[in-house]
C-alpha cells in the first residue's frame, strides 16, 4: 500500500474476501472508519493492496501479548500493549482476558478497560473474566488461592455499565442457575469453562442462559459412554458456541474435526487463549508463583499443567485450514464472523459489507500479515509502502 489515509480513502484490493465470497479487483471507499462503497472502479483508487484483504479477526480470549500479562499489571498501556502485539497478527479487536485473581486485580482490570474504551483505544471490546468461580478440580493453570463463590463485590463489576461487551467463563457446580440467569440479563456472555460438572449441571446452566463454552475440551469433565460430561453437553447443543485453540498442542486435530462434524456452522470460532510471549522473542516469564516455559510452541508451567498458548490468530487461521484442512472462506470465518456472531457485533464486524467497519487484514499466500487496519487506519504494516 501507499498513502497513508485520512477520513475518506478509496483502497483498491487485488483479492478480496468480504466474509461471503472471493472477489477480484474490488475498491473499498473508507470515509470515517466505515467501508460506505464497495465497487470496481479502479482508475481511483488511492492505495493498493497487493494481498488477500479479509476481515478482521476477533479474539475472545487473550491473557497477553508484547511481554505483558493483564493480570501482573491491569493498566490501559498493558492492555494497549496486548492490542499491539496481536494487531500484527490480524487480531482487530479483542477482549483482554484476566484470569482467576483478587477481587481488587478484577476491580483494576476493569477501570483499566473503561478508560481504554472512553479513550476509543483501537480494537478493545470489552473484557473476559475467566474465572474465578471455577472448578478446583479442573482450574488448569489458574491459581487455587483465589478460586471462590460470587459475592457482593464481583456482582458490582459484573454490573458496570462502561466497560463494553462483559464475558465471563464459569464452572456451572460452582454458580447458582439464578446468578448466571443474573449475569444474562445484566447483558453478560456466560461460557462454562474450568468445570468438573456432570453433563445435567450443565445443561441447567444453558436452561439458565449460558450459551458458550470456554476452549473446548481443555478443562471441562470429558465425554465418556456412561457420562457425556461438559464436553459432551458443548457438542450436543446446537446453540451454543464454543471458543477452539487451534495450535496442535491444546487440541488434537481430530478432536477439532469432531467438534466441527457435530456442531452447525457457525458455532465454533477461534481462540488463542494468548500469553505475554506472542510478538516477542521470550521464551519463559513469571505467573503468580510460578514461572512458564516456552518449548517447541508449547506453554507449562513449573507444576506441569499447560498454561496458555503463544498461538496468533493469523497461524490459527492457517492451522484450521491447512491443519484441519477446512476451506479457506470457512477458516476466515471461524477467526471473524462467527466471533462476531457470539458477541452480537456482526453488524460492524466479521465482515467487509456496506455499513461494516473498516477492520482488515492484508495477508500473503502463507498468511503472513502485511498489514492490519481498524476504523479504516492501518495500526500495523510489515512493510512502509507494502
Amino acid at each position: 500500500m501507499s498513502n497513508i489515509p485520512q477520513k475518506h480513502f478509496r483502497l483498491h484490493a487485488r483479492r478480496l474476501f468480504d466474509g461471503d465470497n472471493f472477489l477480484d479487483n474490488h475498491v473499498l471507499t473508507i470515509s470515517n472508519g466505515q467501508i460506505i462503497a464497495i465497487d470496481t472502479n479502479v482508475s481511483d483508487a488511492q492505495g493498493i493492496a497487493e494481498g488477500l484483504v479479509v476481515p478482521g479477526f476477533i479474539d475472545l480470549q487473550v491473557n497477553g501479548g508484547g511481554g505483558a500479562l493483564l493480570n501482573d499489571s491491569p493498566s490501559l498501556n498493558n492492555i494497549q500493549t496486548i492490542m499491539s502485539a496481536h494487531a500484527q497478527f490480524g487480531t482487530t479487536a479483542m477482549l483482554p482476558t484476566l484470569i482467576t485473581d483478587k477481587v481488587s486485580v478484577m476491580a483494576q482490570a476493569a477501570d483499566a478497560i473503561a478508560t481504554a474504551i472512553k479513550e476509543k483505544t483501537p480494537g478493545i471490546l470489552g473484557i473476559h473474566f475467566e474465572g474465578p468461580h471455577l472448578s478446583v478440580a479442573k482450574k488448569g493453570a489458574h491459581s487455587a488461592d483465589y478460586i471462590r463463590e460470587i459475592t457482593a463485590a464481583e456482582w458490582q463489576i459484573l454490573s458496570r455499565k462502561d466497560i463494553g461487551q462483559i464475558l465471563v467463563t464459569l464452572a456451572p457446580e460452582t454458580v447458582a442457575a439464578q446468578d448466571i440467569t443474573r449475569m444474562v440479563n445484566l447483558g453478560i456472555k456466560v461460557c462454562l469453562g474450568h468445570t468438573n460438572a456432570d453433563f445435567a449441571t450443565a445443561q441447567n446452566a444453558l436452561t439458565a442462559g449460558a450459551d458458550g463454552f470456554t476452549h473446548l475440551y481443555n478443562a471441562m469433565s470429558p465425554i465418556q459412554g456412561r457420562a457425556a460430561g461438559v464436553t459432551g453437553c458443548a457438542l450436543l447443543n446446537d446453540q451454543a458456541s464454543c471458543g477452539l485453540i487451534v495450535d496442535g498442542h491444546h487440541v488434537d486435530y481430530a478432536s477439532c474435526l469432531l467438534a466441527l462434524k457435530s456442531k452447525p456452522k457457525g458455532k465454533v470460532f477461534l481462540v488463542t487463549d494468548a500469553m505475554p510471549p506472542v510478538g516477542t522473542n521470550d521464551t519463559e516469564f513469571a505467573f503468580f508463583d510460578r514461572t512458564v516455559f516456552l518449548e517447541n510452541g508449547k506453554l507449562t508451567s513449573t507444576t506441569g499443567e499447560l498454561a496458555g498458548s503463544v498461538l496468533d490468530m493469523a497461524t490459527a487461521v492457517k492451522n484450521a485450514h491447512i491443519g484441519l484442512n477446512l476451506p479457506l472462506d470457512e477458516a476466515l470465518r471461524m477467526a471473524g464472523q462467527y466471533p462476531a456472531d457470539y458477541i452480537n457485533q456482526s453488524a460492524i464486524r466479521g465482515n467487509l459489507m456496506v455499513g461494516s467497519q473498516a477492520d482488515f487484514v492484508i495477508l500473503d499466500d502463507d498468511f503472513s500479515v502485511q498489514a492490519t487496519w481498524i476504523s479504516g487506519q492501518p495500526v500495523f504494516q510489515k512493510y512502509k509502502n507494502n
